[in-house]
């Protein structure tokens, strides 16, 4: 009977475990069973030691051999915008006016529930093409794209629809009782798949965020939104909440959220690159995450918004969790292999040490998996946990451990960034191939 259960794959192996530590097997056998649930990871190993384990199991059929290619843990992208697909490569000099001129016009059309449909099933097929298999996604404020992106996607994701009742444009404002009523609806459709997602503080309204966020955390939902991701960003919300009542004596950004009862360990915070102390210290306490996005935070000249550069030691030193996300589409590429690249470049410019190609893979895999309470379950290839995986052709020989290995596959698309996007040939969710080039 085990015979027939067993499936072997035959590769160079990855395995993210923590910042520092990744498994790695130049030629390396990970074995899968399949259950009646799907399928589950039951042994990774060198190749040596598994043809000596289970030679008497394999065979033509139930073997793949993986000749010059990569298996490791499927990504998840903990921070994205499905709906601003068509704005990754537009004209960006800073946030606010980007969002103005080109992303608020571009989320203006998923009012059209047909055009939301056919957009929704080819934006989730690419995603699942670059090997992101899990994540938290943003969606336009239409409730119908919301259920269109969630009937496409596939792994673990959870998915909100933007709130937004206050300085917004006159297509894209809501009043106060329609953003809860949807919120009340998703909720009960989608459960735990749908994210509370007040689009910022400068949008939504804190009777949105408060009522909101009560909901979310009664149906133990994820809850997103953006946080300081540029001092203008700062200056305008700040100046906003000084005028709102229960909030002017407001000190930072934090505090808004805080007070509207957005922070918790189910919250995710996209960007926070301008944090004070003071703020860490309360994200830490609340067990709050923030979500790195250094493609979009990247500077102009490398196809970002020019926000700047995430501190991630002093965020560590803080002990508030973080993972990676790509922010398309302030991000331009869907890759999370050209987020992985940003990471490690863009640090290493500056001279930051510590930003190694093992920390932006764990940051792009089991740390998202660990954020969305989904660690035990999946985020890498340890024992025990669903078969999910990715297979990445290389040239050459395998290298010698994991951080060259990385690198190795990272390198050449550098120049042509566009390519990160068509990396991998395979894709298993479960045990079950969902893509393959």
């Amino acid at each position: 009977m085990l015979k027939h259960n067993l499936s072997f794959y035959v590769a160079t192996i990855l395995n993210p475990v923590s910042d520092k530590k990744c498994e790695y097997y130049n030629q390396g056998l990970l074995v899968v069973e399949k259950k009646r649930k799907g399928s589950v990871i039951k042994d990774l190993l060198p190749l040596g030691k598994g043809l000596n384990k289970y030679e008497d199991y394999m065979n033509d059929e139930n073997t793949t051999h993986y000749e010059n290619a990569l298996i490791m843990p499927g990504f998840f992208d903990m921070h994205f915008h499905w709906v601003q697909d068509d704005v990754r490569e537009m004209p960006k000099d800073n946030l606010l006016t980007w969002l103005e001129n080109y992303t608020f016009p571009t989320e203006t059309k998923f009012a059209n529930k047909a055009y939301a449909k056919k957009r929704a099933k080819e934006f989730f097929k690419r995603l699942t093409s670059t090997g992101t298999i899990g994540g938290a996604c943003y969606s336009s404020i239409h409730e119908h794209a919301v259920e269109a992106a969630i009937e496409n996607v596939k792994g673990h994701f959870v998915i909100g629809n933007v709130l937004m009742n206050m300085n917004s444009p006159k297509k894209l404002t809501q009043t106060e009782k329609e953003s809860l009523d949807i919120t009340k609806r998703l909720i009960q459709k989608y459960k735990t798949k749908h994210a509370f997602t007040p689009r910022f503080a400068i949008t939504t309204t804190p009777e949105v965020m408060s009522k909101g966020a009560k909901m979310a955390d009664r149906a133990k939902c994820f809850k997103q939104t953006h946080l300081s991701e540029t001092p203008n960003e700062i200056e305008f919300v700040l100046s906003i909440y000084k005028n709102i009542k229960g909030f002017e004596d407001v000190k930072t950004y934090t505090d808004i959220y805080e007070r509207s009862g957005m922070l918790g360990e189910r919250s995710l915070m996209g960007h926070g690159i301008y944090l004070s102390d003071k703020e860490l210290k309360t994200l830490a306490k609340t067990k709050t995450s923030v979500i790195h996005c250094p493609t979009s935070n990247a500077p102009i000249k490398e196809r970002g918004l020019g926000s700047g550069l995430f501190d991630f030691k002093k965020t560590e030193k803080a002990k508030v969790r973080w993972a990676l996300g790509s922010d398309i589409g302030g991000g331009p590429i869907l890759s999370m292999f050209d987020v992985i690249r940003s990471f490690v470049d863009q640090n290493a410019k500056k001279k930051v040490t510590g930003a190694t190609h093992i920390k932006a893979l764990y940051r792009s895999t089991l740390a998202g998996a660990e954020i969305l309470g989904l660690g035990d379950k999946t985020g890498n290839l340890s024992v025990g946990k669903e078969a999910s995986f990715i297979v990445v052709p290389f040239k050459g020989e395998a290298s010698k451990n994991a951080e060259e290995m990385i690198a190795k596959v990272v390198a050449p698309h550098k120049r042509k960034r566009e390519a990160y996007d068509h990396m991998v040939s395979g894709v298993y969710l479960n045990g079950e191939k969902i893509f393959a080039r």
